[in-house]
């Protein structure tokens, strides 16, 4: 499991010209899922995410989390994030997760995030094409791992 964090301003997904998930301040974070991803790595990445502090304290220092801040989460599946890219001219998706099992961990991902984040959790669409836009705060992007 990867997932790419940015912290934005403001960010949207659209599916077919409607809006499904936007956000004021807070984090984007692009999920890229892999095969056997388990239950404590989900578990062990919604708490990295919730908790990784990239917001600014009052000295201008990144000390500050989502969870202190209460800003917005949208989460994206993105299966790219897991492509194989170390060969040659095009990516491989061998290493990302079969879209059904993918689409599972992502669903319970999202069920733990909802459960440990009150402010509320947006997200895309899966395995729609997504039109997403954001003002990255920064920038300020980060890519995570269990």
């Amino acid at each position: 499991m990867l997932v790419l964090i940015q912290r934005v301003s403001q960010a949207a997904v659209h599916v077919d010209d409607e809006a499904v998930g936007q956000i004021g301040p807070g984090l984007l974070a692009l999920v890229g899922m892999e095969p056997g991803d388990t239950e404590a790595q989900l578990r062990r990445m919604a708490e990295r995410l919730l908790g990784y502090r990239v917001f600014a304290d009052e000295a201008g220092k990144m000390n500050r989390s989502l969870r202190d801040t209460g800003g917005g989460l949208l989460l994206v599946s993105q299966f790219t994030l897991a492509a194989d890219t170390r060969s040659g001219m095009r990516p491989s998706f061998t290493t990302a997760a079969p879209p059904e099992e993918a689409e599972r961990g992502f669903n319970r991902f999202v069920e733990i995030c909802r459960e440990n984040h009150a402010p509320g959790v947006e997200t895309g669409r899966f395995g729609a094409h997504m039109v997403v836009s954001l003002v990255n705060d920064g920038p300020v992007t980060f890519l995570l791992r269990p």
